[in-house]
């Protein structure tokens, strides 16, 4: 049973866990932004770029 102990007090005391940790958060967040400004056909930047380049092309 101490042994457990000393295990987990030692995982919660190993700052190269909490690197893990940051580098998981970072790559969801930028998951997550590059999803939320991309997006698909429908929103997002390239559906601004299309709807922006069909009104140009329509307007010929």
């Amino acid at each position: 049973m101490n042994k457990l102990m000393q295990l987990t007090k030692d995982f919660i005391n190993d700052e190269e866990g909490l690197t893990i940790v940051e580098y998981v958060l970072g790559a969801a967040a930028l998951v997550i932004a590059v999803g939320t400004f991309f997006g698909d056909e429908t929103t997002g930047f390239f559906a601004t770029l299309k709807q922006a380049l069909n009104g140009k092309v329509s307007s010929l």
